[in-house]
């Protein structure tokens, strides 16, 4: 998620042929016949692939009883911390499972996005859509947050309402270098409390990894997978991983495989062309908070939420809406265009100078353990900035691709973010995936979508040879929203494995 003044990835593998491993092996024994007893066997996976899931009440997991409520099963599957070191430290992927309302056609693994959003709960959200009849729906919290075990840890729960800083909401007029070390202590913090194995082990190929062992725990011989969002650099991480281990994919608001995760810039423009979409919704009523005319939405934004960078609005229950939430909150509200009645409803009043709703939904993204898995993944796959002039100018830039959310207030350089002193180093950076012998994915991209913007989901689909389903719109993915020019098509790939027509394009009627 795009947000001003923020303070706070190539994968590599080589894979040796089996005759030169072979060969090795047998020049190793040959050379240590005459010397000591050969050691113990190298370790292997087997255990963890062989696992078999007991599916049982949610009861004790995050969520649980509204899980249980809707008829969800639960399980945990056991993981490897590092897959190099699988006689380490493991960890438990907690599971969860909403049978096929009908003919079964298999499991159907699901990752709403992030970094670091739960995932248990997805199948409640699928529910009613036409995929839950043909599908065992399976939800999945990744490793280091939510049911699953053990957390990536970097504050204490007062420090998460108290640090709001360091979230990435940056007080516009606290120094540069108070900035920078407190996301410096941020950062420490994170490896004293997660410890250095896991927290260099919480990224995207590693929760892939994980995603190959419970495909394995759930008897399947090949993944059906749907993402969303980030959920979609999950699945073309898994698909170079595995590509022989996919039966289908479908990638919903699709993260471009060549850019960061979150990149600064390109997500500003998007949260920008969304807030000048919601202005123009909203100029066609006379009371509209931001005015009638769109062309100085922009300017009557800023002018609207800039006096809370001084004086906060303090609500009912003690709670503060200052600049870094009214922020968040809109940006919240930008991603789908079923919210914009709630923006409006919550700056109309701030302009009388009350700020409850949108204190609520400022919220909405406000978790700690989320939170801090998604700060981890970007920090170990996302091009890390630690030069001050480059982070400047990302901030100028952004800025500039942004002026509704541009504070405007003077400053000669901006602060480097916690990942430019994180203490492991990447694990993962963007790249054009090289992927051999994939099956025909599907990637559906939506042409105004805000935090991931249409070109990437291009890029996606060109690079993976998928199927493009275009649809015209504002909003943060398509698929499985009650659009039948979507979902249909994405229904009948799922289920036959019959891809949509190339150069597929709608809109809502």
């Amino acid at each position: 998620m795009f947000t001003p003044r923020k303070g706070i990835a190539a994968s590599t593998r080589v894979t040796l042929l089996p005759a030169v491993v072979a060969a090795l092996a047998l020049l190793t024994t040959a050379c240590a016949e005459d010397k000591a007893p050969a050691g113990p066997p190298p370790p292997t996976l087997d255990r963890y692939y062989q696992q078999t899931l007991a599916w049982g009440s949610c009861d004790g997991y995050q969520g649980g009883a509204e899980l249980g409520a809707a008829g969800l099963e639960c399980a945990r599957v056991t993981v490897p911390i590092d897959y190099g070191n699988p006689d380490g430290d493991t960890g438990r992927i907690a599971l969860s499972r909403l049978r096929a309302a009908g003919k079964r056609v298999a499991s159907l693994l699901t990752n709403p996005g992030g970094p670091g959003a739960p995932g248990l709960d997805l199948p409640l959200a699928l529910a009613k859509s036409p995929v839950a009849e043909r599908f065992d729906l399976i939800g999945m919290d990744v490793r280091g947050l939510g049911a699953s075990t053990p957390h990536v840890t970097c504050r204490t729960a007062a420090e998460f309402e108290t640090g709001q800083r360091v979230l990435g909401r940056t007080d516009p007029l606290v120094e540069i270098d108070q900035i920078e070390e407190e996301n410096e202590e941020y950062a420490n913090s994170c490896a004293r409390r997660t410890g250095l194995t896991l927290l260099g082990h919480v990224g995207t190929v590693d929760v892939a990894r994980d995603m190959d062992v419970v495909r394995a725990a759930l008897g399947e011989q090949k993944l059906t997978y749907f993402g969303g969002s980030y959920g979609t650099r999950l699945g073309s991480t898994y698909a170079e991983l595995f590509p022989d281990r996919v039966r289908a994919m479908v990638l919903d608001a699709p993260v471009d495989p060549t850019t960061n995760i979150s990149d600064p810039v390109i997500t500003a423009a998007g949260f920008q062309r969304a807030f000048d979409a919601y202005a123009a919704d909203c100029a066609k009523s006379p009371d509209c908070p931001l005015g009638t005319d769109p062309a100085k939405a922009s300017e009557k934004y800023r002018a609207l939420v800039k006096p809370l960078i001084q004086q906060p609005i303090s609500t009912a229950d003690r709670r503060k809406l200052d600049y870094g939430a009214v922020t968040t909150a809109t940006i919240a509200s930008l991603y789908h265009p079923a919210s914009w009645p709630g923006l409006t409803r919550g700056l109309t009043e701030l302009a009388r100078g009350h700020g409850e709703a949108l204190l609520g939904d400022a919220g909405v993204y406000e978790d700690a353990s989320s939170d801090e898995v998604h700060r981890a993944v970007l920090c170990l796959e996302e091009v890390r900035v630690t030069d001050r002039a480059v982070a400047t100018d990302i901030d100028r830039r952004s800025r500039t691709a942004a002026p509704a959310f541009d504070d405007g207030l003077p400053g000669s350089a901006a602060p480097l973010d916690a990942c430019a002193f994180w203490p492991v180093p990447p694990t993962a950076q963007p790249h054009v995936p090289h992927v051999a012998g994939l099956p025909k994915l599907v990637v559906v991209a939506v042409t105004g979508d805000p935090a991931t913007p249409y070109p990437g989901g291009v890029s996606l689909a060109k690079t993976l040879g998928a199927s493009l389903i275009t649809y015209e719109g504002t909003q943060h993915g398509a698929a499985f929203e009650g659009i039948a020019c979507v979902d249909e098509p994405v229904l009948k790939y799922l289920v036959d494995l019959t891809p949509p027509a190339e150069g597929l394009r709608c809109s809502k009627p």
